[in-house]
């Protein structure tokens, strides 16, 4: 699964964003992918409190596959998961997750 990832997969490199941004600028950039996509995250450490603040926000929406994990280079894509019935992407001005009250995305992110 992380192969098909791979090629669509939106590149965001934490590394290069002050710390003190990290996980809004990550939240945004999640926000606004629409169903289907994916994010390929680059970090310099495992960031295991970030990946439990997006398990509880987003729940399924958001599935979370490891592609590297060492100490100093961590890589996670990140792929908002489908619509159920498997039906096309939503329109990018609705967000595919997490787009806020009356976006009509339908998950737990809003």
């Amino acid at each position: 699964m992380t192969e098909a990832i791979n090629r669509n997969a939106f590149v965001f490199d934490a590394r290069g964003i002050s710390k003190r941004f990290r996980h809004a600028a990550i939240f945004g950039a999640l926000e606004s992918l629409d169903r289907g996509e994916a994010m390929r995250f680059v970090n310099d450490h495992d960031p295991l409190p970030l990946l439990h603040q997006i398990q509880s926000r987003y729940g399924d929406q958001v599935e979370i596959h490891y592609v590297e994990r060492q100490p100093a280079q961590v890589v996670i894509d990140f792929l908002v998961a489908p619509a159920a019935d498997g039906s096309a992407p939503q329109e990018r001005e609705t967000g595919g997750c997490g787009g806020g009250a009356g976006s009509g995305c339908g998950c737990s992110g809003g």
